[in-house]
């Protein structure tokens, strides 16, 4: 090796090292080269942002609302977005100063850990999680500890589970229900408990609820509503599922305002503002109410109900997951590494799945198959998928 080629790999960050590619981006990089794949792995609404949206963005763009922003966003979708957590979630925060509008939830979770931890702290995570969460501490210069969850209790974190694992490093908790990949939602109890272990050994909690709304059969609890978690919680949500608005990139923080003022620093020195017409587009989704929401959510739930019955008809055990638009599938069937199993189901079938491995050790067996498509890609799925499974068959 060369000085010149020595110096370039000393010059990255030892936390960067640290980090492994997304395991999600590796099936997406090998299903772009093929034809006729069915894709059951892209998390994203399969909707079209509704026009009354669309709409309100063009308008803005023509009226030339095309400059920066506040850092914290424009008045009428921080206002918007209060009454919004009022009505749906019982919770209050004033608009000014406690609501902060992010570049999608992957920057509230990239500010929260930024603002909270110090070199070393440890923040509690649930394995298997979103894939964002474990590099979010560590680039934030903090330390992951996993706790598991499991399919024995329906994947959900468990505050004895957690309490094992605290130390006197401990900062945080850092929880997304309902859960990607699994589609696990915590009930209130359950919540109520991770609560009190929060209070008593006085850590915060950073909330992903970017799924809040939705939800089967099932009643969503929002954390910061629970008594005595306001003040120590870090709601974040945003847009891009509920409303199908992914390529907008608008998400919120929500938290007291010591916290939010931290945020707001360093995101007024990183992103200075969400794009403006995107917030523009993101009140008009807010004021419009619940109507197409709701329709998307019941479309999903015949979708839900359709490949849970059809995974578990060819012999792919799958728990009923409650909220987002995931299932979280066993292979143990056929014997393979979830890695295996994806790899071979992509060549040989032309599905596209995601190894439960990518969102950690504890999603090793499963796989994660979305279900935000249409209902005809959905039985194409299940009949690829049955047929790999027969021949596959342990």
């Amino acid at each position: 090796m060369s000085i010149s080629q020595h110096r370039s790999c000393a010059s990255i960050s030892d936390r960067v090292k640290r980090l492994s590619p997304s395991g999600i981006r590796k099936f997406f990089d090998l299903l772009a080269s093929m034809e006729g794949v069915v894709s059951l792995g892209v998390g994203e609404p399969d909707y079209t942002t509704p026009w009354h949206v669309r709409e309100a963005a063009i308008r803005s763009l023509e009226r030339g609302y095309t400059m920066y922003t506040s850092n914290s966003g424009i008045p009428e979708l921080r206002q918007e977005l209060s009454k919004h957590l009022k009505a749906h979630h019982d919770v209050t925060y004033d608009p000014n100063g406690e609501i902060l509008i992010t570049v999608g939830v992957s920057e509230g979770m990239d500010l929260a850990m930024r603002a909270i931890l110090n070199s070393g702290d440890e923040v509690i995570i649930a394995d298997p999680s979103y894939v964002a969460y474990e590099p979010c501490v560590i680039l934030a210069g903090g330390e992951p500890v996993k706790v598991p969850t499991s399919l024995e209790n329906d994947f959900e974190l468990r505050a004895a589970d957690i309490e094992e694992r605290i130390t006197d490093r401990t900062r945080a908790i850092f929880i997304g229900y309902p859960a990607n990949p699994t589609g696990a939602v915590m009930g209130r109890e359950g919540l109520l408990e991770i609560a009190e272990l929060a209070q008593r050994r006085d850590l915060m909690v950073v909330s992903d609820e970017i799924y809040a709304r939705l939800v089967y059969g099932v009643n969503h609890t929002c954390f910061a509503s629970l008594p005595g978690m306001r003040e120590r919680t870090i709601l974040l949500g945003g847009f891009s599922k509920a409303h199908a608005m992914t390529g907008w990139r608008i998400g919120y923080a929500a938290a007291p305002r010591d916290v939010i003022a931290a945020m707001t620093k360093i995101h007024q020195y990183t992103m200075m503002c969400a794009p403006t017409m995107a917030q523009v587009a993101a009140a008009e989704a807010l004021k419009a109410g619940d109507a197409g929401v709701n329709e998307m959510v019941a479309d999903y739930n015949r979708r839900r109900q359709l490949i849970v019955t059809g995974l578990n008809s060819i012999g792919l055990a799958c728990f009923e997951p409650k909220g987002a638009f995931y299932v979280f599938p066993s292979i143990a069937a056929t014997g393979m590494t979830s890695e295996e199993f994806s790899e071979k189901l992509l060549v040989e079938e032309k599905v596209a799945v995601v190894p439960g491995s990518a969102f950690g050790q504890c999603g090793e067996g499963h796989v994660r198959c979305c279900y935000a498509t249409s209902v005809a890609d959905l039985q194409e799925a299940l009949g690829r998928m049955k047929r790999f499974v027969e021949r596959h068959r342990k």
